[in-house]
């Protein structure tokens, strides 16, 4: 079993460090994981319920973690400043850095909002964040008082706004259902070469890939909406990682400066800051066992036959004005279980499975299909799409104007809206989108009042799930 372990004061020119040392030095003083943390053993050998693996996910999620936990990077690295381990903190607190990170003691800060039509909020476990929460990433320079003249603030990196994690599972489950297709694909292409081979899963379009038989390797200058080694990567708003576990690895040190065993390995002081082992491999998948069995989003069907026409009515507006070309309704799977992996191979999504969980069965509840799977009402299509000029970052990446398809259900507890929070309701949501979604955008920019608020009544009908983990907080 992997344990933590509180090393001795770190010396930073001369001086030792105070957050880590003044926190051993305190009588009384401990880590909030305590000294009994989940083993990637027992999850393997089944000792352990699912019941209670949620629990200690849930403990990693909503621990306030502090110095003896590992929390925070330890001394400023001056050859590299910006990424997680050798960060400066501001006012050299030693704690805290706000701007790129460094920013939240717990998940639970940044998703906790279930609904924002109640007032005050509707807390729940594992949802959204207010803009209050937005997280500020990697920026080189903010010019907040635009001595440039721009006419704006000038912001050079990512401004994200927390979405929610229910039914990530069944995302999860889809997406790795679709890089198996595309992967297979792919071995038709590398059979066939010369030959382009269209690229389609679970409906969605992806472009066109072919093997080279001059060069030996894949020509993905076809290829669209996902990366050249056509894995589908739905978490993160730019498509960047495969799983919600890919997501935590990164995260956890970003935000909190806690680093996983199975980034820097076992043992290993990294970030400096006197702790080892911050995140064992265990609580990392006990982590990801619970966000992917959060409950599903749900929907409010009207009982009243006019309210219910006008759903209705909303619905094929929807679809007539082309958003759900991207937004599609739902995904089909051909599985109702979601395997958990490690390591995690991406082009292999099912390889090295050391446990399973039904998500019709669990708490995520998700209905069947007639495949043998479930289905994932999700409104999204897992693909990145040019959002336009008016939506694309500053960060300096070919990726500026290409978000992943934003999932629309529970939106209408979600505000605000859109990857960064600054479109305050759905209509201004819609206004702002461009590039391939203009001419939808057009659409609905052009359309009757009334239709527009059918359409609006009809996302307000996509609703968060109610007391999601009400079981785990009895």
């Amino acid at each position: 079993m992997i344990t933590k372990t509180v090393l001795g004061g770190i010396v930073i020119g001369g001086c030792i460090s105070a957050s880590t040392v003044a926190a051993q030095s305190l009588p009384g003083e401990s880590p909030v994981l305590g000294p009994n943390r989940v083993a990637q053993e027992d999850i393997e050998n089944g000792f352990l319920t699912l019941q209670e693996i949620r629990a200690e996910g849930l403990k990693i999620f909503a621990s306030p973690f502090n110095a003896l936990d590992g929390y925070g990077d330890g001394p400023m690295n001056p050859k590299d400043t910006v990424l997680p381990g050798g960060r400066p903190t501001l006012q050299n607190n030693g704690t805290f850095l706000r701007i790129n990170g460094l920013d939240a003691q717990t998940c639970m800060e940044c998703h906790s909002v279930g609904s924002n039509t109640t007032a005050p909020f509707t807390f729940a476990v594992g949802g959204a964040g207010g803009s209050n929460n937005n997280a500020i990433f990697q920026p080189t320079e903010i010019d907040v008082t635009d001595r440039a003249d721009n006419g704006y603030a000038f912001f050079n990196g990512r401004f994200i706004n927390p979405p929610f994690l229910f039914g990530s599972g069944g995302v999860e489950l889809a997406a790795k259902e679709m890089t198996e297709e595309l992967q297979s694909l792919k071995q038709q292409a590398l059979q066939q070469p010369g030959t382009w081979i269209r690229l389609r899963a679970k409906g969605v379009e992806f472009g066109r890939v072919r093997f080279d038989e001059e060069t030996q390797e894949f020509d993905t200058s076809r290829v669209r909406g996902i990366d050249g080694d056509l894995v589908v990567r739905p978490f993160g708003r730019k498509g960047e990682f495969a799983s919600v576990r890919a997501f935590d690895v990164e995260a956890l040190p970003f935000h909190m400066g806690m680093q996983p065993v199975e980034m820097v390995g076992e043992g290993v002081d990294d970030d400096r800051d006197g702790v080892i082992n911050e995140i064992t491999v265990g609580e990392l998948s006990a982590l990801h066992i619970f966000n992917t069995n959060l409950e599903k989003p749900t929907r409010e069907i009207p009982r009243n036959a006019s309210d219910l026409a006008d759903l209705r009515a909303g619905f094929a507006a929807f679809v007539s004005m082309g958003c759900a070309e991207c937004h599609r309704p739902f995904l089909d799977t051909f599985r109702s279980e979601l395997t958990y992996s490690f390591p995690e191979l991406e082009e292999e999504p099912f390889a090295n499975a050391f446990m399973s969980v039904d998500l019709a069965d669990s708490p995520a509840g998700f209905d069947r299909n007639d495949q043998g799977g479930i289905r994932v009402p999700l409104f999204s299509d897992l693909k990145r799409h040019d959002m336009g000029p008016e939506l694309a970052e500053s960060f300096g990446s070919e990726l500026d104007p290409l978000f992943v398809t934003a999932r629309l259900w529970g939106i209408a507890d979600t505000a605000p809206y859109l990857h960064d929070g600054r479109a305050l309701t759905l209509s201004e949501a819609i206004l702002w989108h461009g590039g391939e979604a203009g001419s939808a955008r057009d659409e609905f920019e052009n359309a009757s009042d009334r239709t527009r608020v059918q359409l609006l009544g009809f996302l307000r009908s996509l609703r968060t799930p109610v007391d999601p983990a009400s079981d785990l907080l009895e």
